[in-house]
């Protein structure tokens, strides 16, 4: 029997998926921010690739994103060089954006074509990070393990799938459009095929703020509202890089620890709901944004003078995450969260959530810190946790001589 080509592919479509700004997250009381949101225009400028640190962690948040947990099937320590070499070329040409190189019509084309003869820089960021599996017995790295990477664990509320966890390798890929990050991935993965697969990939998209103030989430409450101010340099050595004197290899100076959190949010549940359980569960009004007995979303609560919780209760999901202690203000985190949507599960349920995407100079300090202590929370009843990885952003790339993961190599 004949397989009709064109049946065939019309019939295999992948439906769409997505991320949005994380739940839970700590700022202080003198220092909360929101993250800019860039908008959502493929005509955006390009997002400078060099630095000290990785683009993609202080940069404004686009529209559109994908996280791609990847295996190194590579199969000596020479290829895995290879492997950071080539990504590094792919990210530094793709993030500039400009005319493809013309191979002729006998050879493959050397771009998809899917952003047409001219690919736009659209603010595309390219972030890689490496996990502790990367540092098992294969390429002799594991004296050059960053000395707080672990293995994400299982805390209680969450039902972890082994299908979306772990990977060697982290790829965030953000940009103002989604077929820009698309192009972006498929180029990568091109480029780098026989040295690295994907292990798991979720896309994301925020929505643009309605009516104003800042996106929202799945849940319909604004997000990414109380974020540690790290453009301020030494708020930044104390929450997000790894600095000197505490104890990492030198190479991992100007990395940052990152953790993706896969959250599923039974949204059908949520929305059976009364709006006070709901308001009352966040902390927040959830038409302002603003916390409960505050007008503004941009106020700062005060629990010393609310410390029965008769405004915010103790058990709100903002006030469990981010307690504005001086004992928890070490745990602060920089989230730079994504809502995705997969559809429907096999029971025909709305099937979507969030990429939980945050960075922090420590994960036991920061990330595990704020995450014990929203254990049980009343928000737990409509959220599951189901994968997701500990990673390490490698630093930045200092100059065009430089690549990604070359002082881990070299070390």
């Amino acid at each position: 029997m004949t397989i009709d080509r064109r049946r065939f592919l019309l019939r295999s479509g992948l439906g769409a998926v997505g991320a949005f700004a994380a739940l839970s997250g700590s700022g202080d009381a003198d220092a909360d921010v929101t993250l800019p949101v860039s908008g959502n225009d493929a005509t955006l400028g390009p997002v400078p690739f060099e630095g000290r640190h990785q683009a993609g962690i202080l940069t404004a948040l686009p529209p559109a994103a994908a996280f791609l947990a990847l295996d190194v099937i590579a199969e000596d320590r020479s290829t895995l060089t290879d492997l950071f070499r080539t990504v590094t070329a792919r990210a530094r040409y793709l993030t500039a954006g400009g005319v493809p190189p013309d191979l002729g019509t006998a050879s493959p084309p050397s771009d998809s074509g899917t952003l047409g003869a001219d690919v736009p820089a659209d603010a595309l960021t390219v972030t890689l990070g490496v996990s502790s599996s990367l540092f098992d017995d294969r390429f002799a790295l594991a004296t050059r393990r960053p000395i707080r990477l672990t293995t994400m664990r299982a805390f209680p509320n969450d039902g972890l799938n082994p299908d979306w966890l772990g990977g060697d390798l982290m790829l965030q890929l953000c940009a103002g459009s989604t077929d820009t990050v698309l192009h972006a991935l498929r180029d990568i993965t091109r480029h780098t095929r026989g040295a690295m697969q994907v292990r798991w990939r979720m896309d994301g998209f925020i929505s643009p703020p309605r009516p104003t103030g800042l996106p929202r989430n799945h849940l319909g409450f604004m997000d990414g509202i109380a974020n540690p101010d790290v453009t301020n340099p030494k708020i930044a050595d104390q929450l997000l890089w790894v600095v000197k004197g505490h104890g990492e290899p030198a190479w991992a100076v100007g990395g940052s620890y990152h953790v993706i959190r896969l959250i599923r949010m039974f949204t059908e549940f949520w929305d059976r709901v009364s709006l006070h359980v709901q308001q009352a569960t966040i902390g927040r009004y959830r038409a302002s944004g603003a916390p409960l007995g505050m007008t503004s979303y941009t106020d700062i609560p005060d629990y010393a003078k609310d410390r029965h919780g008769y405004d915010v209760p103790l058990t709100a999901h903002m006030r469990l995450a981010n307690p504005r202690t001086a004992i928890t203000e070490p745990s602060r985190i920089l989230r730079r969260g994504y809502n995705y949507d997969l559809g429907v599960d096999v029971n025909g349920t709305l099937n979507m959530g969030l990429v939980f995407n945050c960075f922090q100079q420590d994960l036991l300090r920061q990330f595990e810190a704020t995450q014990t202590r929203l254990v049980d929370e009343p928000l737990a009843d409509y959220i599951r946790p189901f994968g997701g990885g500990y990673f390490f952003a490698l630093p930045g790339v200092r100059n065009s001589e430089d690549w990604l993961g070359r002082g881990l190599m070299q070390a």
